[in-house]
């Protein structure tokens, strides 16, 4: 869940299930009465899969979707503005020690924490060039690239073009974050 219509539809079918939701956050849902039974349970999950959501029950998915939404926040909605790197970010968030949030998630996913965040951060830097509002100078300080340079040689190992000619094409193909 990566946006507020996806809240807001998360939410709807929590309360057709009959559940009081108080809090609805990317990738968690809080409920007022914890006891959902087995019957309601799957009925919840039926409509979410409908809808393209799942519910997580397993303490190692909701690990994995932790680790995503955070990831996804800290591009996404942020200035991807931390004072650390990746792995004690995500330490000191989930308290957990990262090599274990590493092999769990490589365990899980076809590839690795770190490269999850570079394909998060190629999305946001399609995504600001599509607005054609910032230099690649810009984008490349706001997503905290050391230069230019190291920016566009991940967007080409990524992509398979340079900014420049992605931001001159006229078919601008980005990822839904959730398929990443």
């Amino acid at each position: 869940m990566v946006c507020a219509r996806c809240k807001m539809v998360v939410e709807g079918e929590f309360q057709r299930a009959g559940l009081q939701v108080l809090r609805v956050d990317l990738g968690s849902v809080e409920i007022a009465d914890q006891s959902l039974d087995a019957k309601r349970q799957e009925g919840l999950e039926q409509q979410l899969e409908i809808m393209g959501f799942s519910l997580l029950t397993d303490s190692k998915l909701k690990d994995i979707e932790r680790i995503k939404t955070l990831i996804i926040e800290l591009v996404h909605a942020g200035d991807n503005a931390i004072d650390q790197n990746l792995s004690a970010y995500l330490s000191t968030r989930l308290h957990k020690d990262y090599a274990t949030l590493s092999s769990l998630f490589s365990q899980h996913e076809s590839y690795t924490i770190e490269k999850y965040f570079i394909k998060q951060k190629i999305e946001r830097v399609k995504e600001l060039l599509s607005y054609n509002e910032l230099t690649l100078n810009e984008i490349a300080f706001k997503l905290n690239y050391s230069s230019v340079a190291h920016l566009s040689s991940q967007f080409k190992k990524i992509t398979g073009q340079t900014p420049s000619a992605f931001k001159k094409s006229t078919k601008q193909y980005r990822q839904e974050l959730d398929q990443l």
